[in-house]
């Protein structure tokens, strides 16, 4: 099942932009603009994308197919296809060639990287809908300092926000960059506890109550309640937290489709592009907790991979600290689908640190290699269940990064 999404009024000007770009790029006439990676994905296949480090923490780019173990809910899957492709950000040697330089990337022993481009694109997406106002002024400093000294001269590059505000049009221009980031604000959607909330329940909270019946996140709400409603009658505290639970959750499942709507079509419109795609999320995290979130999850980095999009994100929180454990787990569990986007797309997850100056830098950098595998899918996979997936390297001292896990939607009736 794919995603069919339009542009949106609040990205038409971006996908206008992107298209103008598209259409006037030089290009060969015999070359298509995605020639490096001929890999088709379906309902029936899943993009499996990896970067190998070494010890030293440099991508390893000379591996093949024979060298990788992929697991599917722990059994080992035969792949269908192959390819390596090669950052055009690092300097490389011009003499090292890959063994097996003319197969076909379609093919699974296919190890051939395409050559460097000429060109790179990079998204900036701001998250004002999620940032909270201190967060923003953290991360529009750190912004506005790497677009002016991270990006090289061939970047283009364009900043977005979540909510569709801001959107600078794709440009070379660091200085229109940059005023774009100063002009973003924080717009947190109604999610946002307000100070009349009582209980002040975040949406991983209220799903702990209402789907997972957490009796530490119920006892939490309750101790809420009987510090800002003191008079509620006993009777009524249970019913109450459930109440409130159900209206944090629906909002939040309206939110996260939003969300991942937004991202998905800023995703499908770079797909247009000719050259390198990148797309560097900042944000303060959000949740995926429901099958569907899950499900968009999936299918978006299933375009990504698709699409030649590298997924990167920043945590602008830096390094967070909460008094309660229910603050914990909220604060960490909203990391988790900027670490899985990350590296499900062979992007870099910046977290836990305060130096944001570094993660712009280490996020627009990129990997240097990128391998991607396709896995087949047969229709006893496609049972709506999420699939957890594992890499292995037949190499020692190799670090892996590689896509977690699938979401496979049962077919949809009538069609198979």
């Amino acid at each position: 099942m794919k995603m069919r999404v339009p542009c949106s009024p609040a990205v038409v000007l971006f996908c206008v932009v992107l298209l103008s770009v598209t259409h006037s790029a030089a290009q060969p006439a015999n070359q298509t603009q995605d020639e490096s990676f001929t890999i088709k994905t379906s309902v029936n296949r899943v993009l499996v994308p990896v970067v190998v480090r070494d010890k030293q923490g440099r991508a390893v780019g000379d591996l093949k197919l024979e060298d990788f173990q992929v697991f599917d809910n722990g059994k080992l899957r035969t792949a269908s296809g192959f390819s390596v492709e090669k950052s055009i950000t690092l300097k490389t040697n011009s003499n090292s060639s890959q063994s097996g330089e003319n197969q076909s990337p379609s093919s699974p022993n296919a190890t051939s990287p395409s050559a460097p481009r000429s060109q790179r694109f990079i998204v900036f997406l701001f998250d004002d809908l999620h940032l909270s106002m201190e967060d923003m002024v953290y991360a529009k400093k750190a912004g506005i300092k790497a677009l002016g000294e991270a990006l090289t001269g061939s970047d283009l590059a364009v900043v977005v926000s979540m909510s569709g505000k801001i959107n600078s049009g794709l440009t070379r221009d660091r200085a229109k960059l940059q005023e774009a980031v100063m002009s973003l604000r924080s717009a947190p959607s109604k999610l946002q506890p307000s100070v009349a909330d009582c209980p002040k329940l975040d949406y991983y909270q209220a799903h702990q109550i209402a789907d997972v019946h957490d009796p530490d996140a119920v006892q939490n709400a309750m101790q809420q309640l009987s510090v800002c409603n003191p008079l509620l009658p006993p009777s009524a505290v249970e019913t109450t937290v459930e109440m409130a639970a159900k209206r944090v959750q629906s909002m939040g499942d309206v939110d996260i489709q939003q969300t991942f709507t937004a991202i998905h079509t800023y995703v499908r419109t770079m797909a247009t592009l000719p050259g390198q795609r990148a797309l560097i999320l900042i944000s303060s995290g959000f949740y995926a907790v429901s099958p569907e979130a899950q499900d968009s999850e999936s299918q978006l980095i299933d375009l990504a991979a698709q699409s030649n999009v590298t997924f990167s994100a920043l945590d602008a929180r830096g390094l967070f600290v909460t008094m309660s454990e229910m603050g914990r787990r909220s604060m960490t569990n909203a990391e988790n689908v900027m670490d899985e986007l990350s590296d499900g797309t062979g992007g870099t997850f910046f977290h836990h640190n305060n130096d944001l100056d570094a993660g712009f830098k280490k996020l627009i950098e990129g990997p240097e290699y990128l391998y991607l595998i396709e896995l087949p899918l047969d229709n006893k996979a496609l049972n709506g269940s999420y699939h957890r997936l594992q890499v292995k390297v037949d190499r020692d001292g190799f670090e892996l990064q590689a896509r977690r896990g699938y979401f496979a939607p049962k077919p949809e009736k009538g069609k198979k």
